[in-house]
């Protein structure tokens, strides 16, 4: 399934990126090509299925991990748009179904609405 969506790449994931790319095949415009089909992309889906068996992760799917990154966005401050630009959502509603805050998040909210309005406490 081709997608015209793009995701910036900063930090560790480009470093990693970058590194592969010194390495990988260069008769491909691929990044991960198959290796019985250099003009077909690479099929994740065994090595991940292996992988979740193997530490034992119990209903967890590669989709799982949008919503990890809609909440590590809004806990880092990323306003709801941001976050709706990112991941390619185009309602507030969908933001909102996968955009989750940790309890400690929220707490931390709270406590700084708290000072913020009422001051230090004593």
């Amino acid at each position: 399934m081709a997608s015209d969506a793009s995701v910036p790449l900063v930090g560790r994931a480009r470093a990693v990126i970058s590194d592969h790319a010194k390495v990988r095949r260069g008769d491909t415009p691929l990044l991960f090509p198959s290796t019985r089909k250099p003009g077909v992309p690479v099929d994740f889906d065994e090595s991940w299925t292996r992988t979740v068996e193997t530490v034992a992760l119990e209903d967890f799917r590669f989709h799982d991990l949008r919503h990890t990154c809609a909440s590590y966005l809004a806990m880092s401050g990323a306003t709801l748009a941001e976050v709706s630009e990112v991941l390619g959502h185009k309602t507030l509603a969908m933001v909102k179904r996968y955009a989750h805050l940790s309890d400690s998040h929220t707490t931390k909210v709270v406590e700084r609405m708290n000072g913020t309005i009422f001051g230090p406490v004593p």
